[in-house]
């Protein structure tokens, strides 16, 4: 499992960046470390929720190794948990 360490903050000028070291999921296990993060924006939101989709369609896992409590205070913001990201349903639901 390779461990990646989120930045301090996660936002439009981190996203990029991150996005890149988040490749790796697509064909390994993938540990983060979220234990410095002290902003988490809903931009980074989505590419977590997709790194972790493709980590899943890949065969692999992604999951939040350690977090700092505004990593989770943001998530819980966002109506989510660790185990959200870590556990996403393998398809979406229909439209209706």
């Amino acid at each position: 499992m390779t461990a990646l360490a989120l930045p301090d903050r996660i936002d439009l000028a981190t996203v990029r960046p991150l996005q890149a070291s988040l490749q790796c999921v697509a064909t390994e296990d993938v540990a983060l470390d979220a234990s410095s993060v002290t902003h988490f924006g809903a931009l980074g939101l989505q590419l977590l929720l997709s790194a972790a989709k493709t980590a899943r369609i890949a065969g692999h896992r992604l999951e939040i190794a350690d977090s700092s409590e505004a990593f989770d205070s943001a998530l819980t913001r966002f109506g989510l948990s660790h185990e959200d990201l870590q556990h996403l349903p393998d398809a979406e639901a229909p439209c209706h």
